[in-house]
């Protein structure tokens, strides 16, 4: 699967693609990341890549020509790949979307800056946008970054697990199980003695109790779209009857 990434600081990439699964994946051949700096597609002599607001107010705003001579320079025009906008008013990026993605051979991102890009950038270039959540960042980057690997991790061959991304939480809708590992006690903690038992049976219901706890206890709205069976519903059914639901205000303020 091939990136195409879009920005005024490709160098922010560097460090974190050339870490762990993302470089090991390179190097394989799975995933192929390009960064095109959009000022090296400026024609003026300062490299200019934004200006101010038509109609007043703060900030700067990015400019259309540059960012569209960097996309159909690299991809042609129209774009023969998905071009996606990083930007806080975009729909919120979660597990299906990352799963969706995956399909494509090629994507392009473009990495928002300042107080934003110029409308006819959204409206004549882009395909879709997207936000990693309810708050403003300094720009794309960390976005791009995350979408990077959230989708990579489903391309055959990028996990060392090959069910790996189908484990995660989300998959089935829920939040994923409690994970343990040796020592079996630590401080006095113990692993829970079912995962010790050996009885793949019993560790798998286990498992899928304690997601289905975890998501009633966390996100209960999952579990209005997950797919739920009857035991599944049984075991809810008695949560409800024992089992809190924590409230956003439960958590302590950061």
């Amino acid at each position: 699967m091939q990136f195409e990434i879009f920005t005024l600081f490709p160098e922010v990439f560097t460090p974190y693609l050339q870490t762990s699964i993302l470089q090991r994946a390179q190097q394989r051949g799975l995933i192929t990341i390009h960064l095109h700096n959009i000022r090296d597609y400026t024609t003026d002599k300062h490299h200019i890549t934004d200006d101010e607001p038509y109609g007043g107010g703060g900030g700067m705003v990015m400019k259309p020509e540059p960012i569209f001579a960097a996309v159909e320079s690299v991809l042609g025009s129209p774009p023969p790949c998905p071009v996606i906008l990083l930007t806080p008013q975009g729909r919120t990026f979660n597990y299906q979307i990352a799963r969706h993605y995956a399909q494509f051979t090629e994507l392009a991102l473009i990495c928002g800056r300042y107080e934003g890009v110029d409308e006819r950038v959204r409206e004549h270039l882009v395909s879709d946008e997207l936000s990693i959540g309810d708050y403003v960042l300094s720009g794309g980057e960390l976005p791009a970054l995350v979408v990077v690997d959230a989708i990579s991790r489903f391309v055959p061959g990028v996990l060392g697990d090959p069910e790996g991304a189908f484990d995660d939480s989300y998959a089935s809708g829920l939040l994923e199980y409690p994970h343990y590992t040796r020592p079996a006690e630590f401080r006095g903690w113990k692993v829970p003695e079912v995962l010790l038992s050996g009885d793949h049976g019993r560790i798998a219901r286990w498992r899928r109790e304690q997601a289905l706890l975890r998501t009633w206890q966390r996100r209960p709205d999952l579990l209005e779209k997950a797919a739920l069976s009857k035991d599944d519903w049984s075991f809810l059914e008695k949560l409800r009857q024992t089992q809190p639901i924590f409230a956003e205000g439960d958590q302590d303020e950061i």
